[in-house]
């Protein structure tokens, strides 16, 4: 989950640098570091912490001054988060290398290769795995200029593990070798100058203008040139591509953290994925290979995510089975990949990611294309790995998340699942053309409901001020209250450290009532009428053990609200879809309990935003 950056051109290469790593953040944030060739050859100035940190120590150390040169910021995996452990790593027998390497991934067999490698009189100076790559490169090296791209070449062969490269020798100072599997990257295209990076992000300040580098491909990165070889060292053409969005949007406009910014940005997302989508009344996909045909012939749907997608996947199970009678499952990816699923050629395997580039996610998918089902990717990244290797892919037009914990994308999520339901239902014959036209006009109104949501920020902001400090938040629903329940209890527990709990309201006293006591906060989703008086009754049992209780519910809530503390109620609209609102709250009430505990929003610790390894 480490970002990695890369620049080679003719002007300064450090601000450019710096402001790739600053848009790289959210990808790991224990250490950042950077390599580059100065009038004194091959320097390595990295730190633990923040880049903010790295800056720091560049300036004491007398600056940075180079056209060519990589960086990264750091998700620790092997070794703490350390100075020594910190990227990039120098590869080289006499201590000084020659070689610099920077490592989004994991490589499995390190341990054999730096036993290897130690036997031929290699020091090595970390406890990370990349570092046995810095040295395996220099190793191979013949120390011919027009040799490293084969070098590295060779080296990855030799490797087992996923591993997003960018690698510089003293050999050409104005030359990047970049490599990748099963971890993005990307190329930017400028005048006069190229980059690498892992994230689009990094780049568009720079350039609009990318290539994506595809499984076991080598990239010979210079200034005035890429050149592209395959495995097999073959030369390779690559589509060139431009980004949509402009860096604006990438920015926080005006808003304290990105994480406010993104949830405010909720009714849009939603609009721009769900509009394009609704014609004449009716839900039509873009060629993604979901046929009538296919639809009808669907026998079961396998949905599957981690963390947000995977809760997204729980409400459209449940959607999709009330509305298709299909039988359907919502599964946790790095489950799913292990236990033998059983899966046929007429299911449908609907896999949900962010970045497009979630490992078991993406594992997970290939083990249902492996199976023979057919696989539809729903991600918020163009051209990321998972979209390009399903068989049809549905984009949520989010636009760029920077803040870690996600909450837009999750809404656009929730309303693509929402869109393929509908069209299985009226393309299997279960609801008639009215039901569609006032599903699509409920689905058409969703932005505005979701923005009326929105107005309970204040109450949310108030009630954040008032438990703050509680060492335990519960939260309770039936139903699709429960799915979100649990995508509630995540997006307070990441970004504010408090402990939180999702339960099945039914399920309390079954042992989770114990873990009621005085002052305890109970947060209570009742969105669906049918359930109002069994949730209210749940509500009465903790609060007779001490606990206060917040009440998330519709305008027409007919419960007893003298059991609650706190009411916050949003506008009517298909229960069916109201997990959409009443995520709206509960997003801001950890927002705001998290700026109150003085924690940082967007970089919550521990956590990165695209998990990118196993």
């Amino acid at each position: 989950m480490c970002g990695i950056v890369g620049f080679t051109g003719r002007e300064q290469a450090l601000p450019i640098l710096i402001k790739g790593l600053y848009s790289l953040e959210y990808r790991g944030y224990d250490s950042a570091g950077i390599a580059a060739f100065t009038q004194n050859g091959l320097r390595v100035i990295k730190t633990q912490g923040r880049i903010s940190n790295l800056e720091e120590k560049i300036r004491t150390e007398g600056g940075l001054h180079c056209t060519c040169g990589i960086g990264h910021t750091r998700w620790a995996t092997h070794g703490e988060p350390s100075d020594r452990n910190s990227h990039p790593h120098l590869g080289g027998r006499d201590g000084h290398g020659k070689v610099a390497v920077v490592h989004n991934g994991i490589i499995e067999n390190y341990k054999e290769l730096r036993h290897r490698l130690e036997a031929h009189g290699y020091v090595f100076q970390s406890e990370t795995d990349t570092e046995t790559v810095a040295h395996l490169v220099d190793y191979l090296h013949t120390g011919k200029q027009e040799d490293l791209a084969k070098t590295v070449l060779a080296a990855v062969q030799r490797i087992r593990g996923s591993y997003a490269l960018g690698v510089v020798s003293m050999d050409n100072p104005e030359e990047i070798v970049a490599a990748r599997r099963d971890n993005p990257l990307v190329i930017g295209l400028g005048d006069g100058e190229n980059l690498i990076a892992s994230d689009i992000t990094a780049i568009i300040s720079r350039t609009k203008n990318y290539i994506i580098l595809d499984d076991n491909e080598v990239a010979i990165v210079r200034p005035d040139s890429v050149v592209v070889m395959n495995e097999f060292g073959d030369i390779v053409e690559k589509t060139v591509q431009t980004v949509t969005w402009d860096l604006s949007a990438a920015e926080k406009g005006g808003y304290q953290h990105f994480m406010l910014k993104e949830i405010m940005e909720q009714p849009k997302a939603v609009g721009d994925t769900v509009n394009p989508r609704i014609h004449n009344n009716a839900v039509a996909f873009e060629d993604n290979g979901l046929t009538d045909e296919r639809l009808r012939e669907v026998e079961n749907i396998h949905i599957v995510g981690c963390g947000s997608a995977l809760h997204a996947g729980m409400v459209g199970k449940r959607v999709i089975e009330a509305m298709c009678r299909i039988r359907c499952t919502a599964e946790v990816a790095s489950e799913f990949r292990y236990e033998n699923p059983i899966i046929s050629r007429k299911d449908l395997c609907i896999v949900i990611s962010q970045s497009g580039e979630t490992a078991d996610t993406l594992a997970a998918m290939r083990l249902a294309k492996q199976a023979g089902a057919f696989t539809v990717a729903i991600v918020n990244v163009v051209s990321s790995t998972i979209a390009r290797e399903a068989d049809g892919v549905l984009y949520t037009w989010a636009g760029p998340e920077i803040s870690v914990a996600t909450t837009k994308a999750y809404s656009a999520q929730l309303s693509t699942l929402y869109l393929i339901a509908v069209k299985i239902a009226r393309t299997r014959g279960l609801i008639s053309l009215g039901d569609e036209r006032a599903l699509c006009a409920e689905l058409l109104r969703l932005p505005a409901c979701i923005q009326t949501a929105l107005s309970t920020q204040t109450d949310m902001q108030r009630i954040a001020t008032l438990y703050a400090n509680r060492p335990s938040v519960f939260f309770l629903g039936r139903g699709l209250d429960y799915a979100a329940a649990l995508e509630a209890s995540l997006k307070l527990k990441e970004i504010s450290y408090i402990h939180s709990e999702a339960y099945a309201a039914g399920e309390l006293k079954h042992g989770t009532i114990s873990l009621i006591e005085e002052g305890t906060l109970v947060v209570a989703l009742a969105t669906q009428p049918a359930l109002f008086e069994k949730t209210v009754s749940n509500i009465r049992e903790v609060v007779s053990r001490g606990a206060a209780v917040v009440l998330v519910t519709t305008d027409d809530f007919t419960g007893d609200e003298s059991v609650c503390q706190h009411i916050i109620r949003l506008p009517k609209c298909l229960y069916e879809f109201s997990a959409s609102l009443s995520i709206i709250p509960m997003q801001l009430l950890a927002y705001y309990i998290a700026v109150e505990r003085n924690c940082d929003v967007d970089k919550p610790r521990n956590l990165a935003k695209s998990v990118t390894v196993e």
